[in-house]
């Protein structure tokens, strides 16, 4: 297991979990060096675990966690597609989306749960561009989803 492996699922994760598609689409996409990752709510256990408006029906400190396993499910697709997280050289880009109350304007602290995730497992190799976005909705009522692009190192 390769080291990178290994501290994710000291964190908590398990890299054998991962979600089935529930659309027409793939998990991760990889062209030239970089995958793209489609979006990934907060399912763990095949069950949306954190679902609502934040700032109204969730926390901002449920809301982080629920920005950081979209982002472990992220990591979890590229695991999927490459085999191992020691391929990943490093975050391009993280886009967070946030199922926001109206009156709630903190999404760049909800999305800051996933970048910490990405950090902890990577290093400064786990930073990237970042965009943090509120919704009026989220597929299956998710509070959060999260996007993510990464560099490889070559096979």
């Amino acid at each position: 297991m390769h080291a990178l492996d290994k501290r994710f699922e000291d964190l908590g994760y398990s890299l054998r979990e991962s979600a089935a598609p529930a659309a027409i689409y793939k998990p991760a996409v990889i062209v030239g060096n970089l995958a793209y990752c489609s979006g990934a709510v907060p399912v763990t256990g095949g069950k949306l675990r954190f679902h609502g408006k934040v700032g109204r029906d969730i926390s901002l400190e449920d809301a982080r966690q629920s920005a950081a396993l979209c982002a472990a499910n992220n990591l979890r697709q590229v695991y999927s597609v490459v085999g191992s997280l020691g391929r990943i050289a490093q975050v391009v880009r993280l886009t967070g989306f946030v199922n926001s109350d109206p009156d709630f304007i903190d999404q760049h602290l909800v999305i800051n749960g996933a970048s910490e995730l990405l950090r902890a497992v990577f290093g400064d190799a786990g930073v990237g561009a970042r965009s943090a976005v509120g919704m009026a909705s989220l597929p299956l009522g998710a509070a959060t989803e999260t996007e993510l692009i990464v560099a490889l190192h070559p096979a």
